[in-house]
């Protein structure tokens, strides 16, 4: 199974920046890429519109508030 990770230092505190996308259907509030996204399935399920038309499906696997995590997997999409 392949798998992505990314990080960055910001100047912020994690309390802070997880307010902003911790939210598993949060993307479009701080992403310019996802202008839309609708939650199925109580919130599990995602359907992401990208700013050039593309529809992206993807399940919450785990979520964990205290540890400020969250990973989820594809179920569709172009690529």
């Amino acid at each position: 199974m392949a798998q992505a990770s990314a990080s960055i230092e910001l100047p912020v505190s994690a309390e802070k920046v997880w307010q902003l996308i911790g939210g598993f259907n949060s993307l479009p509030d701080w992403s310019p890429n996802i202008p839309t996204s609708e939650a199925t399935e109580g919130g599990r399920v995602r359907h992401l519109a990208t700013s050039n038309g593309v529809t992206i499906v993807e399940r919450l696997e785990k979520f964990a508030n205290a540890a400020r995590s969250y990973s989820y997997s594809i179920v569709q999409a172009p690529f």
